[in-house]
């Protein structure tokens, strides 16, 4: 399973090499408007790709491992050094510090240290997840790996801080489109919200254009089913990908529940 540069809610880590089967043989420019920890994109590895995402500190974080990798190394290093030296307290001047500047620097360290890699905001946007105290964090030097590998597979790819509508605006015909939006059952556990009515206009948009998309959604979780009941006339195909154990289930209450997320896919 890839080593992720990025720990983002909803991550398709464990799903990423079942969903890449279900690619069309071929495609042009590939698009993804809910990048967030990037699982698909470097599964894919795309030559040629725009992603986005409406949280901006996290588009900073991905053109900087993009364009400055070693410098991005290099912050964490500092950053990490200086909590095994000074303890917690490095910690939360650095959250002070980031919910005051918005640094891509300062998310990646909190990411790499905080309660169980689980990245938390609040409604005005800052950072309010605590530290992990019987973790370290990461060693610098493993980030460094992680950070160079992921560095060389974007190389061709844009990143843009927007809504998904503007990130995918320039697709076409023979383009393809992965999207992995909040869940429909999980509100308030994702960065951002979407409005469900103008989600489905835009995927009857995409049809009429003959934009080829992947959707990740909803699906089964142990004993409850919390698939959406999208428009038949929108998808061609409805599987269910395995996901493993819910994370966020196991995290919280203990429970280890098997989960199954939905696939759409519109050829």
């Amino acid at each position: 399973m890839l080593k992720p540069v990025i720990k983002w809610s909803g991550s398709k880590r464990s799903q990423s090499a079942i969903i890449k089967e279900y690619l069309p043989a071929q495609f042009n420019r590939y698009y993804e408007p809910f990048v967030g920890g990037g699982s698909m994109l470097y599964a894919i590895d795309p030559s040629d790709a725009v992603c986005g995402d409406i949280c901006i500190p996290l588009i900073g974080l991905w053109n900087e491992i993009k364009n400055n990798p070693i410098e991005l190394s290099e912050s964490y290093r500092l950053r990490w050094t200086r909590l095994q030296t000074e303890g917690y307290q490095a910690y939360y001047s650095i959250r002070d510090d980031f919910n005051r500047s918005r640094s891509p620097q300062d998310l990646l360290f909190l990411s790499r240290t905080c309660v169980n890699g689980l990245i938390r905001f609040n409604a005005n946007g800052d950072f309010n997840n605590s530290l992990h105290h019987t973790r370290p964090g990461i060693s610098p030097d493993s980030l460094k790996k992680i950070i160079l590998d992921w560095s060389k597979h974007i190389q061709g790819t844009e990143f843009v801080a927007a809504d998904y509508t503007i990130t995918t605006e320039s697709a076409k015909t023979g383009d393809l489109i992965y999207l992995d939006p909040p869940y429909f059952h999980t509100k308030g556990r994702y960065y951002g919200t979407i409005n469900f009515d103008t989600f489905l206009t835009y995927l009857e948009q995409l049809n009429r254009k003959g934009i080829k998309y992947m959707l990740s959604f909803d699906g089964i979780r142990g004993e409850d089913d919390f698939t959406v009941e999208l428009p038949k006339e929108l998808y061609k195909r409805h599987e269910f990908i395995p996901s493993g154990n819910s994370s966020f289930k196991k995290v919280m209450d203990k429970e280890s529940i098997q989960v199954l997320e939905s696939l759409y896919l519109n050829w």
